[in-house]
């Protein structure tokens, strides 16, 4: 088999799609904490742009994809990824593609997914803090995690190597246990862990710019294009399907949000439509490559509706998940993979199975629930012991004063928007933490 030009340019630009997500990301969360805030939640992204990628290097796409493992760990046959120049890829059957492009493809997936968890902890968690905490959660959950869902063996389904998720036939095309449930989860976990922020859910919180909000949330879209359509790992009828079921997805979330909080609270907000896209982007990632486009749309319709009552549930329960985390990618990862039980079809995708409304009985609803309980609560487990580790080693919080002034200028001495007098620079900047008790609150 040799190199497919076109499959390659796809998955490539996909990989450059994907990318994307991250600083699409950064604007979202950056525009939706407060002011003094800001740079802090865009630099837990990008830290762990740096750190996932080189852990991806070094050992993670071996724990994620290698061979020499089992049904729960990949092996180290891969490391440095040198053994993947020259050569094709390979997941559960070969693919005209370089090997490399694969890796590239997967590592995005694992950049976004752990960025996703800094919302909840938005805030007040020290810098350093966070990047151990990068470092330790890819390692330990997501490529476990990765493995057991995505990597289906070194030949065809069943084959040497596969993740004992994957040999049992869960549908999750793009990522809904391993990207969302598994972010949503150690989210919550997290949030428990560093606890609520200094005068929550007294104080008002509410994000400083909304522009950026719904820039960032337009970059996730676009980004989600390649994150679902590019799992396809072709320029193919399934990449189109699965690009057209993202748009829709988006498109059913964005209005039924809007339409929960015309009734709920008798306005639409700008907020609730970048909210309601992603929850319904988040939906559709395990469902994408295997339902009909009119479920697409009912899916983000579900997906956007459930999501907008759930993100106030924090406030009854006293947890303090800032950007709502375990709201919108643990609820709507459950629903986007429980739903495959119902409308997932082979006239989608003839790889795939049918839910019960084509025909199909209870088994693909009861092996998409077993994915969804184990890597829930692996996920959640986990994180919950490597944060509570940190926490008794290093401390995770930034101490009440400087979660009050401005967690910025504490962590990067630096602010997002300098209003003062004092000029620019780290010298105006000290003299900005001296004189100004908060920045842009």
């Amino acid at each position: 088999m040799e190199i497919n030009a076109g499959d390659t340019s796809w998955v490539l630009v996909c990989t450059a799609l994907v990318f994307l997500m991250a600083p699409g990301l950064a604007l979202f969360y950056g525009g939706l904490v407060r002011a003094k805030s800001s740079l802090n939640m865009m630099m837990m992204t990008f830290i762990a742009v740096g750190i996932v990628g080189v852990l991806w290097t070094l050992f993670g796409f071996s724990i994620s994809f290698g061979d020499s493992g089992n049904g729960f760990f990949g092996g180290f046959d891969s490391v440095g990824l040198g053994e993947l120049l020259n050569q094709l890829a390979v997941n559960g059957g070969k693919y005209p593609i370089p090997a490399l492009a694969f890796a590239m493809f997967q590592l995005m997936f694992a950049i976004i997914t752990v960025a996703l968890i800094s919302g909840s902890i938005a805030d007040r968690a020290k810098f350093s803090s966070w990047a151990v905490f990068v470092g330790a959660w890819v390692t330990f959950v997501y490529f476990p995690v990765a493995h057991w869902v995505f990597d289906f063996g070194d030949d065809q389904l069943g084959g040497s190597g596969a993740g004992w998720l994957a040999n049992r036939g869960i549908l999750d095309f793009a990522g809904g246990t391993v990207v969302e449930i598994n972010s949503g989860a150690s989210g919550l976990a997290l949030a428990l862990i560093v606890g609520r922020r200094v005068g929550w859910p007294k104080s008002p919180m509410k994000p400083h710019n909304l522009p950026l909000v719904l820039l960032g949330a337009g970059l996730l879209w676009f980004g989600w294009l390649g994150f679902n359509a590019g799992s396809s790992l072709g320029a193919n009828q399934l990449a189109a399907t699965a690009l057209t079921n993202t748009v829709l997805a988006g498109c059913g979330g964005l209005l039924s949000w809007l339409f929960v909080e015309r009734i709920r609270d008798g306005h639409a907000t700008s907020l609730g439509a970048a909210s309601g896209v992603v929850a319904g982007l988040v939906a559709i990632t395990p469902a994408c490559g295997f339902i009909v486009p009119w479920a697409a749309v009912v899916l983000g319709l579900i997906a956007g509706a459930a999501c907008a009552f759930t993100v106030g549930l924090k406030y009854r329960l006293g947890f303090d998940d800032s950007l709502d985390v375990f709201g919108v990618h643990l609820v709507g990862g459950v629903i986007g993979c429980l739903a495959l039980g119902f409308v997932a079809t082979t006239i989608a995708n003839p790889a795939g199975k049918n839910g019960l409304l084509y025909g199909g009985g209870w088994s693909v609803l009861g092996t998409q629930t077993l994915g969804v309980v184990a890597v829930l609560a692996y996920s959640f487990t986990v994180t919950l012991v490597i944060g509570w580790v940190i926490n008794k080693v290093m401390g995770f919080r930034v101490d009440e004063e400087a979660e009050v002034t401005g967690i910025d200028l504490d962590q990067h001495l630096e602010t997002a928007y300098d209003f003062s007098a004092a000029g620019g620079g780290a010298l105006g900047q000290r003299t900005a933490r001296a004189t100004h008790t908060e920045v842009g609150s």
